[in-house]
């Protein structure tokens, strides 16, 4: 037997989301929102047909194993520097949220810039927020048809060039239009082009504020790095209440005991997650602003005070000066300030050469016919310079040992991978353990500081 209790969440449990339709607003912080979409959209887009040095300025190039980044080329040894950027990324986060909240969600983050785009497009077709309603609750014609039809073309064409693009980092984006052109794409390409086009249409048509509110973790430890002088999106009750509708000429609306709300809803109509910042600071709020544009203009019309709904902490609130410099802003601060000085080091001392040394996995040794035992090895060399180099081998710690190569001069292109096998001989009488350490020493002739050394042994019979 269930509970009156147990029926009521199951209720909610699979009741069918509503769809949202925020109310169009302008204002100061809709103008900031639309230059971060147009910024945003612009790299986005535009990169990818950026060209450094004859080659694509931004790719990565997963089959050859190479990460371009304008003059800068990464491989996977270079593993590190992403762990950098990544730390970096979450540090300053962190940093930001803990001044001023979730700016990221409502300015910057993917999910919010393309929700934008497809709400620009979806209020051109359907019109505004109320002639959007009627047109969801009309029965399906003609006329119904050839709107939601045309929006959801446009949807579709610009996701799937959101999915082009997306594709376009990893393989060349002008060879891929090439061949979208006359329909010869890879399955892989195919799937990735279509696979984050429906991805794109899916998150930024149909789910929108659901990402935010039950796919994103950030909503959900937000709390863990605000406190009382977080600046946050705030609306002043003290001001506020109590609410209540009254004329622009009414002079008397405190006599009565009311507020500066006059409960036009504005602040909700407008908000992309559809809730309430009159109930306060909720985890569902992604900090965008509409709000605070919705009331100001409220506000001008009917002659009150702008900042109802406005930027502003805790600790403003209660009547106290907010703390700009406090311990966890000053602790993010310097591990970012230090990550960043660390991985500007590191990527000034990087050398840009690498050298793998493989044993033959045929034999641990042989004995070569002037009766020296012989090892084989293949090693290979990476110039991860942009320049081509001629480089120079030799080994270092094994004494009496004598280094063989077959061809000519080692010369490697920029960029690219060099693998040869070379064999080290050494009299028994010189061996002094069935196994030596020893170096393979690679240094570039026209650049002193590309040099290379690397590990390996040497194995012999047992003495």
């Amino acid at each position: 037997m269930t509970t009156p209790h147990s029926d009521s969440v199951q209720s909610y449990l699979y009741e069918r989301a509503q769809k949202i339709y925020p109310r169009q607003v302008t204002g100061i912080f809709a103008m900031w929102r639309t230059i971060a979409v147009i910024v945003l959209m612009g790299i986005y887009y535009g990169l990818p047909w950026l060209t450094w040095d004859g080659r694509q300025a931004i790719l990565f190039d997963l089959p050859a194993r190479k990460f371009y980044l304008f003059g800068l080329v990464l491989w996977p040894q270079d593993l590190v520097y992403l762990t950098f950027l990544l730390a970096l990324a979450a540090f300053a986060l962190f940093f930001f949220t803990a001044l001023a909240g979730r700016l990221w969600c409502g300015f910057a983050c993917p999910q919010t810039v393309w929700t934008e785009v497809f709400l620009w497009i979806e209020r051109k077709i359907e019109g505004t927020r109320q002639q959007q309603m009627k047109l969801a609750e009309m029965p399906w014609d003609a006329r119904k048809l050839r709107i939601k039809g045309t929006k959801h073309v446009l949807w579709i064409l610009l996701s799937l060039y959101t999915g082009f693009t997306f594709v376009g980092y990893f393989s060349p984006i002008q060879d891929l239009a090439t061949r979208i052109a006359v329909w010869h794409l890879g399955p892989w390409e195919s799937f990735w082009v279509l696979f984050y086009g429906f991805a794109t249409w899916g998150n930024a048509g149909f789910m929108r504020e659901q990402v935010c509110l039950y796919m994103c973790p950030y909503a959900r430890f937000q709390s863990a790095m605000f406190d009382a002088d977080t600046l946050v999106i705030t609306y002043d009750g003290k001001r506020g209440e109590q609410r209540g509708a009254r004329s622009r000429k009414d002079t008397s609306f405190r006599e009565r005991g009311l507020g500066d709300c006059i409960d036009c809803t504005m602040c909700v109509q407008v908000c992309p997650t559809g809730i309430d910042i009159r109930d306060g600071l909720q985890y569902e709020c992604i900090a965008c602003a509409a709000c605070i544009d919705a009331c100001d203009g409220v506000m001008d019309k009917i002659g009150y005070p702008r900042g109802l709904i406005r930027y502003s902490t805790e600790r403003e609130l209660e009547g106290k000066k907010t703390r700009l410099l406090r311990p966890r802003v000053v602790i993010y601060s310097l591990i970012l300030l230090g990550l960043f000085v660390l991985f500007g080091f590191m990527l000034n001392q990087r050398e840009p050469i690498g050298l793998d040394v493989i044993r033959d996995r045929n034999s641990l040794y042989r004995e070569a016919p002037d009766g020296r035992i012989e090892n084989v090895y293949v090693l290979k060399l990476l110039n991860m310079d942009r320049q081509p180099h001629r480089y120079l081998l030799s080994i270092e710690g094994l004494e009496h040992g004598q280094l063989y190569r077959d061809g000519g001069d080692l010369d490697v292109p920029g960029g690219e991978v060099l693998e040869f096998p070379v064999r080290i001989r050494l009299a028994e009488e010189f061996i002094a353990n069935r196994s030596s350490s020893f170096h393979f020493v690679m240094q570039a002739e026209d650049a002193p500081r590309l040099r290379a050394r690397e590990e390996a042994r040497f194995l012999g019979p047992s003495r």
